[in-house]
């Protein structure tokens, strides 16, 4: 791993400290100070010059302030003379925002995706967009990685024969389905229509979920809207024990502490690709790490291997 460069932003230093000993290199030293007038100011402590660059920093809250410092991070290796730069952002929050679905809106997927190309972002690696069309927003090369081989290696072990996975909607159909073609068990949906940020109908389940067990599969869990409508409508159904698997954990709204609450879910099951801190952790959260992966296609990445062959 020689002429690598790898920096955090302050958005999950832990993560990065994890990326860092996997590869057996050092994260380097950054330093983000704030003017008196509101205003950030980013400076990178070590030598950037014609080295391949990684900035580790998920779009995670205070969204707006870990954008601005990943902008300024981008901006200070541009001027620094780095060979090349690759954005490690294992959570794009601005994902959800990609298509125009009311008047007069923005589409900010779009928008902070030219941004980050404007800033300097030479590359971009990415976990588990919220929907595939946001990949194409971005003009520079987008290595898009997910996290079905890290949840479906924690249920493996399980007694599965009588369990199906059940996605909370269409759109996340075709992970599910992949996720449950590793696991070896059928796939069912939710017919889901969505009014607001935290109004979410659920009409009907395509799939036969009676008597059977459920993992319940979706790319994130903020406020949980869309999965205790789904809980309700698997309870109508007959569902027996029910887990609950997403790559973004971010539980808003004392989401973790409500889906504690619920006795027939066994268990909540996400990755660290969003820093959770130890005051939100219940008893039924298990938190997988996707730094591994990371790493390994960092590694990819910088030895012009293939990222894509990680996944077959």
């Amino acid at each position: 791993m020689r002429d690598i460069a790898i920096f955090s932003g302050s958005a999950h230093v832990e993560l990065a400290d994890e990326i860092c000993q996997y590869l057996s290199v050092p994260l380097l030293p950054s330093r983000t100070s704030r003017f008196a007038n509101d205003c950030l100011e980013v400076q990178l402590q070590a030598n950037c010059r014609e080295r391949d660059v990684y900035l580790i920093q998920p779009l995670v809250p205070p969204v707006q302030e870990n954008l601005v410092e990943l902008l300024l991070l981008l901006d200070a290796a541009r001027g620094a003379s780095a060979a090349r730069t690759t954005v490690v952002m294992p959570h794009y929050a601005y994902a959800r925002s990609d298509k125009k679905d009311a008047p007069r809106i923005s589409i900010g997927g779009r928008l902070v995706a030219d941004l980050l190309t404007t800033a300097g972002a030479g590359r971009v690696l990415t976990m588990t967009l919220h929907s595939p069309q946001v990949h194409g927003f971005f003009s520079v090369p987008v290595d898009h990685l997910h996290a079905l081989r890290e949840l479906a290696a924690h249920f493996q072990p399980y007694d599965l024969s009588n369990t199906v996975v059940v996605s909370p909607d269409l759109g996340n159909a075709k992970a599910a389905t992949a996720f449950a073609r590793i696991l070896g068990v059928p796939v069912a949906a939710g017919a889901k229509q969505r009014f607001s940020d935290d109004q979410v109908v659920i009409t009907d389940i395509i799939g036969d979920v009676r008597g059977r067990d459920v993992i319940v599969l979706d790319d994130e869990i903020a406020k949980g809207s869309t999965v205790f409508e789904l809980l309700d409508r698997l309870r109508e159904r007959g569902a027996g024990q029910i887990r609950v698997a997403c790559t973004h954990g971010l539980f808003s709204s004392n989401a973790l502490d409500r889906l504690e609450a619920q006795e027939d879910v066994l268990e909540v099951v996400c990755t660290n690709t969003v820093p959770i801190g130890k005051e939100k952790r219940v008893p039924k959260l298990e938190v997988l790490s996707i730094a591994p992966a990371l790493a390994e296609a960092i590694r990819r990445i910088h030895n012009g291997e293939s990222v894509s062959s990680l996944f077959h």
